[in-house]
């Protein structure tokens, strides 16, 4: 790896951190459900989304690849954190809960992803006029 991609992941990396971090310090519950760690997963969904788009139709350099899907998004999605908060809830007993932020997370990244695929293909393609 060049030091120049290097820098480039690190920088993304760095970035997610610090804002998984400030979106997910203070938990944020909706009754029993934990919606911090689903709003990153979301967020980093629809960026990956709309940067999958941008990628391919601007030809990107791979090097944006590593700053922005694999660094910014690798840092500020996380899968670890998810799977903890649904062990919790089911070790607490709270079966529907925890059926409910699988689906959650999973449905709603997933509409994230294919959000922001659609919304920047729109915009690329001059829709927004």
């Amino acid at each position: 790896m060049k030091m120049i991609e290097l820098l480039f992941l690190a920088a993304g990396g760095t970035a997610g951190t610090f804002i998984r971090y400030g979106i997910t310090k203070s938990p944020l519950l909706l009754g029993t459900l934990p919606v911090n760690v689903l709003l990153v997963n979301v967020i980093g969904s629809f960026v990956l989304g709309a940067f999958a788009v941008f990628s391919q139709q601007w030809n990107l350099d791979e090097k944006y690849a590593l700053l922005i899907a694999i660094g910014f998004c690798g840092g500020l999605t996380t899968m670890s954190s998810f799977a903890l908060e649904t062990s919790n809830l089911i070790d607490n007993k709270q079966y529907m809960i925890a059926a409910i932020n699988v689906m959650t997370n999973v449905g709603l990244s997933l509409g994230a992803i294919f959000g922001g695929k659609a919304l920047t293909s729109v915009i690329l393609e001059g829709g927004f006029r």
